[in-house]
């Protein structure tokens, strides 16, 4: 991670608030809010540690776009001190973070780097607690106490999960299409390769795909990658790949109007050619318009980005999880939701190097070279979708969710209108990614630091100095502020848009949805709710909020129809912030909600429901 200045550090906070790896800490917190952090900045794996930046509190009075202040430091060698005595004591084992006394508008805050402990030494925990509970992680910009699932982070042994071995299997088991299709591709890559000359049994050996104690009996590895349809189905059933076909560009379970549902298992090493060979049946074929050429040549969706995406999702998902991939189809774009969180920061994502949660898996995929080595594969989508004249993939890892997803937008953006609508901007001297972004704030209808950042391939800083150059051009406005930060179309792109002898669609009106809300969004919320729930909402209001309550309540409300965090807070009469904070996030991660608007969490018409789908 790249060093930071405090005055560096306090920007971001204000652009996007907390983040995993940076907490702002207020002169009045406590001695244990602080410990707690420098224990989850220690434990938590990939992090690299993080920053703590002291005397920084929330300014809830702000109105523009800052959203935290500098407190007074009384004695800044006193805190620094102390905090270096903490930390040599409260834990297990002394932790030395770094500590620098900076000023960030003249006024003096202390800045404190944690550095992530080795695996052997970890996890780090206080003393006057019992594992697991006293030790910490770092979950998105939380610290978490852990639970004895989170203990076989720490404490795994050598072997990988995918050697795990399937009780009850045999070789018998073994889809022999699957076998010859390993063959076929790794002759391709090497036909000298000595395991082509071992029989399958010697080969499924040679590759890892066997219980070591029982040749005969097939581990984790060998059931998703050779394993047939059947023996998946009857011992993993909810390991399979799911497409969904959803009309429009959003998510919305309506019984009148049902999505499509191809629900895929078997070895992996075919599944991924059915999975592709779907897709691209039904994506759209667009056209680029070369410079200074008036013949339209045939393009579309890279193939080879495609592939990569869905390989990424294969080879790096965790299979401890028990629920699909799913590849959902909308109108505008593929996204790819993959249980397990990235073993890579998302600062990292496209750098190289790989951390594999699956290596036996992988190296079957990169045996056949249906995946790039060395951690390369981001990079190529990002390099193939720019080559065809695309939007660039964006990625979001959610470690709350313990999910990865990717996007790539179907949108070509150099056809003859946009090539026409981009001269416009000459006088600008945009950058690629920064014409990138008004693309997609036509396409999605907003944009935020974080998915700039994925487009662009950039850190925080720079996406935040980028985005905030198209505000002052007036090609954006920002709305909300801190974490909850993200840009709309401005007028002058709105009005360039209408300049066009053709207007683009999409910008000679603000965004649909932006403007009103969404379809199916009540301006009166309780009105949309049946009176047994008025009831139970009266009854809340005489009675201890008892937290469960509020859960069930909130569940039952969206199940009914989408609704805005600020519609529920008006609804059960909670401020925004409390039920966000302490409601609407743990039911997102435990996936009892889900987000309408899931490929921009911060989009301005954001709302939650009910999650009913597996």
């Amino acid at each position: 991670m790249p060093e930071y200045t405090s005055e560096e550090l306090f920007e971001i906070l204000n652009d996007t608030d907390e983040c995993p790896w940076i907490e702002a800490k207020g002169i009045v917190d406590t001695t244990t809010s602080i410990m707690e952090t420098v224990c989850s900045y220690s434990n938590e794996p990939g992090l690299g540690g993080g920053y703590i930046l002291m005397s920084i509190s929330a300014d809830d009075t702000a109105t523009g776009s800052t959203h935290y202040k500098v407190d007074p430091m009384p004695d800044p060698d006193k805190l620094q001190s102390d905090i270096a005595t903490q930390c040599a004591s409260m834990f297990n084992m002394p932790v030395r973070p770094a500590m620098t006394i900076e000023k960030i508008n003249g006024q003096p805050v202390l800045k404190i780097w944690v550095d992530e402990l080795p695996a052997k030494q970890k996890p780090l925990y206080f003393k006057s607690k019992a594992l697991p509970s006293g030790a910490l992680r770092r979950i998105g910009s939380t610290d978490q106490h852990c639970t004895d699932d989170d203990m076989h982070v720490f404490y795994q042994d050598t072997g990988s999960y995918d050697q795990t071995p399937v009780r009850g299997t045999t070789l018998a088991d073994v889809d022999e299409n699957a076998i010859k299709r390993y063959r076929v591709l790794r002759e391709k890559v090497n036909p000298a390769a000595e395991e082509l000359a071992y029989s399958d049994n010697e080969l499924l050996g040679a590759l890892g795909c066997v219980n070591k104690e029982d040749p005969n009996e097939l581990n984790l590895a060998g059931l998703l990658l050779f394993g047939n349809s059947k023996i998946q189905r009857s011992t993993f059933p909810m390991l399979r790949a799911d497409y969904i076909r959803v009309p429009g560009n959003v998510w919305v379970e309506n019984p009148d109007d049902r999505f499509t549902t191809i629900d895929m298992r078997g070895p992996l090493i075919l599944v991924l050619y059915r999975l592709i060979e779907a897709i691209n049946a039904d994506l759209p074929k667009g056209f680029l318009l070369p410079e200074d050429d008036v013949q339209a040549a045939s393009t579309g969706l890279p193939m080879k980005a495609l592939r990569e995406a869905i390989v990424n999702a294969l080879m790096h998902r965790s299979y401890r999880e028990h629920r699909p991939t799913q590849i959902i189809r909308y109108d505008n774009r593929i996204e790819i939701i993959n249980p397990g969180f990235s073993l890579k920061s998302e600062e990292k994502l496209g750098q190289p190097g790989s951390e594999t949660r699956n290596p036996f898996i992988a190296a079957v995929f990169h045996d056949t070279n249906l995946a790039e080595t060395k951690g390369s594969g981001i990079r190529a989508m990002r390099r193939l979708m720019q080559a065809a004249h695309l939007v660039p993939p964006t990625f979001e890892s959610s470690r709350e969710n313990n999910e990865f997803s990717s996007r790539l937008l179907l949108h070509h953006f150099l056809d003859a209108n946009d090539l026409e609508w981009l001269k416009q901007f000459e006088k600008y001297d945009l950058a690629d990614s920064q014409k990138q972004a008004l693309i997609f704030v036509r396409e999605v209808g907003a944009i935020d630091n974080t998915t700039y950042r994925q487009m662009a391939d950039c850190d925080t800083l720079k996406a935040s100095n980028d985005l905030r150059l198209l505000k002052t051009y007036n090609l954006l406005k920002s709305k909300g502020k801190g974490k909850a930060t993200y840009y709309v179309a401005g007028a002058g792109l709105t009005a360039t848009a209408q300049e066009l002898s053709t207007p683009v669609a999409g910008l000679s009106t603000p965004p649909a949805g932006l403007s009103t809300p969404p379809s199916g969004l009540s301006t009166q919320p309780l009105d949309a709710l049946p009176e047994e729930i008025k009831t139970e909402i009266k009854k809340l209001a005489r009675r201890v909020n008892d937290p469960e309550v509020l859960k069930s309540l909130i569940l039952r409300i969206c199940s009914i129809k989408p609704f805005k965090s600020t519609e529920l807070a008006e609804i059960l009469g909670k401020r925004e912030d409390y039920l966000k904070r302490k409601f609407l996030g743990e039911l997102i991660g435990t996936r009892e909600l889900k987000y309408l608007h899931p490929e921009m969490v911060n989009h301005p018409e954001q709302a939650y429901l009910t999650n009913n789908r597996t």
